[in-house]
């Protein structure tokens, strides 16, 4: 059955890097659209539920389907295609799995305050919380060089994004989050130098994201300067 797929996108999301790093790792070829979530269009608020990217529409000689939930996309991904497995065929592994990318979800809600507080007592807060997940990560992690070992997974494929907001951060200021976690750190890099991660945003996403800090006037930028 042939399928036409268009991802739903806004450029900074670490939810839509997800499905975008799932369907290279596949070797799917889709169209990427990317709208403003500060003005979405009519036609994206009809076929969302939620009112959230990502999204992916998905048209077949059957008709048309809209999937919505980064994971629920990720799963659908790799179920669907061909090629490399990314989740374990072990009932109990991939369940494992799914629990640790929802774990992956987590930072990322603490993360969101971190980047957009101005308070500087929420900011330690947020910082700490954000430095004992990922502590939590680490006992977590083998030899290698990816979540689960020599495969790459979904639980990679949710990490990745995650940690990209450390490439911008670092610049900033040091945070002190993976000082003490040398396995994430080799994760870190070894995921940043994979090919479906790089090109799962613009080339500008550094600027991007340091002009998002700027509209939210982030007390990050004040430990900059």
């Amino acid at each position: 059955m042939t399928q036409n797929l268009k991802l739903i996108s806004h450029k900074l999301c670490p939810y839509v890097q997800r499905a975008a790093i799932a369907l290279a790792e596949k070797g799917v070829p889709f169209e990427r659209i990317d709208i403003d979530l500060a003005n979405k269009p009519g036609w994206f608020l009809a076929i969302s539920p939620l009112g959230k990217v990502p999204l992916l529409q998905v048209s077949t000689d059957k008709g048309e389907a809209v999937l919505f939930e980064s994971n629920v996309i990720c799963e659908y991904i790799d179920e669907a295609f061909g090629g490399p497995k990314l989740h374990p065929q072990d009932a109990l592994e991939r369940a494992q799995h799914r629990a640790w990318m929802e774990f992956g979800s987590s930072i990322l809600t603490e993360l969101w305050g971190l980047e957009t507080t101005t308070d500087s007592a929420v900011f330690e807060t947020k910082r700490a919380a954000v430095a004992a997940k990922f502590a939590r990560v680490e006992t977590a992690l083998g030899a290698g060089p990816y979540f689960a070992g020599a495969a790459f997974s979904l639980v990679d494929a949710v990490f990745a994004p995650i940690f990209r907001y450390f490439d911008v951060f670092d610049r900033l200021s040091d945070l002190r989050i993976f000082a003490e976690t040398p396995k994430l750190r080799a994760w870190r890099t070894q995921l940043a130098l994979r090919p479906s991660v790089r090109s799962a945003v613009p080339s500008d996403y550094p600027e991007l994201l340091y002009a998002f800090l700027v509209r939210y006037d982030a007390h990050l930028l004040k430990l900059a300067a």
